[in-house]
């Protein structure tokens, strides 16, 4: 009987290889390898949501662990992570995030079941207020491959785009909705986006008096109703500040000579204009430095070294 010859296991082993690297290589294009992101600023996808969520120090890449209980007690609730610190500047162990789901959006009221569930197993709740600006990239979110492959290519172009229009914007917020996952940076009222958890550990590090641990939220009892209104009102005072400050900044730069603005948002023309960054406008620039901050993130790290 006579055996194979060498040259067709060869080329029977070469077929396979090519298949599984072209299969591999359709599972990226599938994930969003070819796709094009586009950074825009404008109103963001949520407005006025409450959150139940649970804060985390240490290392982003832990926090697969969170989002998947999140999921399994709310699978048909938008999942959301908002990150506080830069990973180029503060070691991984030092990095502060929280993962959760938003159970009500708007004038929604979160069911109570979702309450008492989310509670049963350790989740608090907060408040997110509703905001008119944000810079935002959305990816397709079609396999667990797609995070991986958004979070290289969308963090670069978010901070791209922030730091040519010397932006505000903080912290990083990532939205898991349907097949997309959506990026998004506050450009006003970047603190009421920071849990408790959180502005208690800047309080500390900035040396200030420690407030007695605030009462938990409870979205179905009144003062969880209260305290969402009061959110809602101080955005629509913020709102009116911002507008006599955008007038005010108008008459000023009539005056003088057009430079990039390092205040805010007052110099977008927002989605009216398309004013937009995308991935192939970044292969022709210098790629963004790692050293600087996260569009001027918190410094407490930096802040804590000096000290010792």
């Amino acid at each position: 009987m006579s055996s194979v010859p060498d040259w067709v296991l060869l080329t029977l082993v070469g077929v396979l290889v090519a298949l599984l690297l072209l299969t591999l290589f359709g599972v990226a294009v599938y994930s969003g390898l070819l796709t094009e992101v586009e950074v825009r600023a404008g109103p963001p996808p949520i407005r006025g949501v409450v959150v139940a969520y649970k804060f985390r120090v240490g290392p982003y890449d832990e926090s697969g662990n969170l989002y998947t209980e999140s999921c399994s007690i709310g699978p048909k609730l938008v999942a959301i992570g908002v990150y506080y610190d830069n990973p180029m500047k503060v070691p991984v162990e030092f990095c502060r995030y929280m993962v959760g789901s938003i159970v009500s959006e708007g004038e929604e009221k979160p069911l109570p079941d979702h309450v008492r569930i989310f509670r049963k197993h350790g989740f608090k709740f907060c408040a997110f207020p509703d905001i008119s600006h944000a810079v935002m990239a959305t990816f397709p979110y079609t396999t667990p491959f797609s995070i991986q492959l958004a979070t290289t290519r969308v963090h670069p172009a978010l901070e791209s785009y922030v730091k040519e229009r010397k932006l505000c914007a903080h912290p990083y917020v990532e939205i898991y909705k349907g097949d997309k996952i959506i990026f998004m940076c506050p450009l006003s009222r970047q603190e009421d986006f920071y849990v408790p958890e959180m502005k208690e550990i800047l309080r500390k590090e900035r040396g200030e008096e420690v407030l007695p641990e605030p009462t938990e939220l409870d979205p179905l009892s009144p003062e969880g109703t209260l305290s969402l209104e009061l959110v809602s009102e101080s955005q629509e005072a913020s709102d009116s500040g911002n507008a006599k400050r955008r007038e005010t900044m108008d008459s000023e730069r009539s005056h003088s000579e057009s430079g990039a603005s390092g205040s805010s948002f007052e110099e977008l023309d927002l989605e009216a204009s398309g004013l937009r960054v995308t991935t192939s406008d970044l292969s022709s620039k210098e790629e963004p430095d790692t050293n600087d901050k996260w569009s001027k993130m918190p410094e407490s790290w930096e802040k804590k070294q000096g000290e010792e």
